[in-house]
């Protein structure tokens, strides 16, 4: 079951951060690895040098001093174009945003600048920029602070958006993010950066990177597929986990991006089961979940068995009180329902 204030996956977590890494401390060694590694990689955010919002850039100040691990003023519209301008002459910058929300006060900078820039100038100009944006639901944080508006983006051409639900890929991806030569958005759910998960030997290589769109097979099914991301992962997993004891078989795929979008491995496995469930918390209307539909009944209309569906935040803003949030977020009962009923049709 997915704790909505802690997930701690396997039962009781071992307290060794080698063999179980954190979410937010997999974050922290990748940009640290990288730092470490190029040093045109320097990072800008409000408090990041101090107080750390959700303890992410904890301890980097100490290692690389202020002048790369700078604090910044409450401009979202100020850091990001300092950082269009630092990309273009020829730095690596990585902003944090406290919220994710509040990208939207920057979107010109980001859409109209950050994203067209290389296009405009036919490849002469590149914008080598990561902006980290913790984001999601689960947390009482209020309507303001817990929005996923990673659909807005990937709608924006020259933008590339990734979305890790484990340690592994939040390490994997953020280093391929920084290396990459385009603006990046990093969206990090809020209510994964306490979680810790098993990380196999190539965790701590610092030149492992996980390519942009390249899809997880999280579990191997044959009546359904599940395409869902972030916290959403972890929920199709434990329904799907429920109902093999129902002798259901179900298919979890994690994107891990949206831009670009793993498309083939969603295509094989709905040919596969006839069956798609897109489960996203984000708003339904032009969510990814209705982009991950559309692209399956161009491609694999006549494996359907029946019609797709999708979970998500029915259009209404998150709740602060906890009981209507859990009203308008998917969650493992939902998910479950939602199967049971399209494998029983």
């Amino acid at each position: 079951m997915f704790d909505r204030r802690l997930f701690r996956p396997g039962g009781p977590v071992p307290q060794r951060e080698r063999e179980w890494p954190s979410f937010r401390g997999a974050i922290n060694e990748a940009m640290r690895e990288e730092m470490r590694r190029d040093p045109a990689v320097f990072q800008m955010g409000e408090d990041i040098a101090g107080a750390s919002p959700f303890g992410v850039t904890a301890r980097l100040v100490t290692e690389f001093g202020t002048e790369r691990v700078r604090d910044t003023p409450c401009s979202e519209v100020a850091v990001v174009g300092a950082a269009v301008g630092a990309a273009m002459g020829g730095m690596r910058p990585i902003v944090e945003f406290q919220f994710g929300d509040f990208l939207s006060v920057a979107i010109d900078q980001l859409t109209h600048q950050a994203a067209m820039l290389r296009y405009l100038t036919g490849g002469q100009v590149k914008v080598p920029i990561v902006i980290r944006l913790p984001c999601g639901g689960g947390q009482g944080a209020g309507s303001q602070h817990s929005q996923s508006l990673y659909s807005w983006f990937a709608h924006a051409p020259g933008i590339k958006v990734a979305l890790p639900a484990t340690s592994m890929d939040a390490k994997g991806l953020m280093k391929s993010a920084i290396r990459d030569d385009n603006p990046v958005l990093f969206f990090e759910h809020k209510a994964l950066y306490r979680t810790r998960w098993p990380a196999p030997a190539e965790f701590r290589d610092p030149n492992h990177v996980i390519p942009f769109g390249r899809a997880a097979v999280r579990r191997i099914g044959d009546d359904l597929t599940v395409v869902a991301t972030l916290t959403m992962v972890h929920h199709a997993l434990a329904a799907a986990e429920a109902l093999a004891k129902e002798g259901v078989s179900v298919e979890v795929i994690d994107p891990r991006t949206l831009v670009p979008l793993d498309t083939e491995t969603i295509i094989q496995s709905v040919r596969k089961t006839g069956r798609l469930l897109a489960v996203d918390e984000a708003y339904l209307t032009c969510g990814i979940q209705g982009e991950v539909i559309a692209l399956v009944t161009e491609h694999a209309f006549q494996a359907l068995k029946v019609a797709p569906r999708r979970l998500g935040n029915p259009g209404v803003p998150v709740p602060f009180a906890p009981p209507l949030e859990d009203a308008v977020l998917p969650d493992q009962e939902r998910i479950t329902s939602a199967i049971r009923d399209m494998v029983s049709a």
